[in-house]
């Protein structure tokens, strides 16, 4: 968020100094401006120089302007990126590229809310979200660290885009903004995240779901083997009783599998396999998504609770994998 402090040129000095310091670590700066901090700095929207030298990838455009204006800029001769306010579900960007813009060099890029309760809800975030990928723009979202306590405002609830993520672990609101389909960067709200928060983000698998699973004290060294080796896919035909990941039965067919487990009735996010008593079907790896009883399946574990409500991601042919806790 760029700020105005003493002349153009203390200010430029003042950002260049630690951009410079982020471009070396490998990071990209995206200034926010707004029409008004044009006039502050007495800079000519056709020209924008000033936050080039800065040696920032981009600018923000919180503000809306005529859209004739976001289009032009998207052709400075510096190549920087031109990144729009997404958390409106208006018509705003189709305006812009009624006016034949750039679009490689337009970006969009989420909110984050500071003040508990006004973030966004999902269904919201997704219509907005689906204006910009339409066009096929490069779209960001934010998540908050749990322990972070910095960020622009003086109220710091956390700084998520998605109000029902505000406090999942970091990690897992990652996976949801991935597992949307809708956003391309995932960024930390607020300041200082942890090196477990850090290194729990590295480990994000953006391409597709990776659920972990709290395993049950018998689980065999088999069904750990089914749980953690495949590649796994619900299987098309789907129902509505648990998702089922098919083919490690047939590469496991041969291997026996005892009973254990298999008396409870099961509950929505178990991970249960086919044991020996299920014919065809031993080995079968399914996620239960409704309650209900079988005793020719084994529970091995569960889905990590923060991580249940993911399992409405997987669709028919969705791709996934699973780890242990």
């Amino acid at each position: 968020m760029l700020e105005v402090q003493g002349s153009p040129a203390e200010t430029q000095a003042k950002y260049k100094k630690i951009i410079e310091y982020g471009n070396k670590l490998g990071y990209q700066t995206f200034l926010d401006v707004s029409p008004q901090l044009f006039d502050q700095l007495g800079i000519d929207y056709s020209d924008l120089k000033f936050f080039a030298e800065a040696g920032a990838a981009g600018i923000r455009l919180d503000q809306a302007f005529d859209g004739a204006t976001e289009a032009m800029l998207s052709y400075n001769s510096y190549g920087l990126i031109i990144e729009l306010n997404m958390s409106n579900n208006v018509d705003y960007l189709n305006n812009i590229i009624s006016y034949q813009a750039n679009t490689p060099f337009i970006y969009g890029c989420h909110n984050f809310y500071p003040q508990r309760g006004t973030a966004l809800p999902y269904d919201f975030f997704i219509e907005c979200s689906e204006r910009f990928k339409k066009f096929g723009i490069h779209t960001a979202a934010f998540v908050s660290s749990q322990v972070g306590k910095i960020g622009p405002w003086n109220v710091e609830d956390g700084l998520p885009t998605l109000e029902q993520d505000r406090d999942l672990p970091i990690d897992v609101q990652a996976m949801h903004l991935f597992a949307s389909g809708l956003i391309d960067d995932v960024i930390i709200g607020n300041a200082y995240a942890s090196e477990e928060e850090l290194k729990a983000l590295s480990q994000v698998n953006r391409y597709q779901l990776m659920l972990h699973v709290d395993y049950v004290k018998q689980i065999s060294d088999i069904e750990k083997t089914i749980v953690e080796k495949p590649q796994h896919f619900r299987r098309g035909d789907m129902n509505e009783i648990v998702i089922r990941s098919t083919m490690p039965r047939v590469t496991y067919k041969n291997i026996p599998n005892p009973l254990h487990d298999n008396s409870e009735e099961f509950q929505r996010g178990d991970v249960l396999i086919g044991n020996d008593n299920f014919g065809i079907y031993k080995n079968e790896l399914q996620i239960v998504l409704k309650p209900h009883k079988e005793p020719r399946k084994n529970k091995i574990g569960r889905i990590a609770k923060d991580e249940l409500f993911l399992l409405d991601f997987i669709k028919p042919w969705t791709k996934f994998k699973l780890t242990s806790k």
